[in-house]
């Protein structure tokens, strides 16, 4: 099938490169490239890819809705890891605390304060497996900000 043509590392370094082309600011083209990968490995796909593609899609979304949707994707490929193995696992795990974090901004934006508080009470509680680096650090220091925010609204 063309799911199992597309080479895992050959995914992963394809996100890669669409996640450079959105932190250079060409959000359309990195969009437009998600996209077409979203095609290649589809809602079954590995879920290492689906989840890190969803993640990086919904960035790209300019309707608060629409990255919603795409920041669920990503939570629900995590979720989807079953029989993965022990890298897969460990990595999406990585995923959990930005995850989270990213759904309850995303809340946040469309006005659900209550939704917001449950997944930024779940992004707190799954940093624990975060390093003590910048990724860690950045992820931790958003949560405290969202934190701040919540409790001035």
């Amino acid at each position: 099938m063309e799911q199992r043509e597309v080479s895992e590392d050959g995914v992963l370094t394809r996100i890669g490169q669409a996640v450079m082309l959105l932190h250079g600011g060409d959000r359309e083209e990195a969009r437009n490239r998600f996209g077409e990968l979203w095609t290649e490995i589809g809602e079954s796909g590995d879920p290492l890819h689906r989840c890190t593609l969803a993640h990086y899609m919904a960035d790209t979304q300019d309707d608060p809705g629409d990255e919603l949707a795409w920041d669920l994707r990503a939570l629900t490929a995590a979720e989807d890891l079953g029989p993965a193995t022990a890298r897969t696992a460990s990595a999406v795990r990585a995923f959990y605390p930005s995850l989270h974090l990213n759904l309850a901004a995303d809340y946040l934006k469309l006005q659900h304060p209550d939704a917001a508080r449950l997944h930024l009470s779940r992004a707190r509680a799954a940093v624990n497996v975060l390093g003590d680096d910048g990724y860690g650090n950045g992820v931790r220091t958003a949560i405290g900000r969202l934190e701040h925010q919540l409790l001035d609204d």
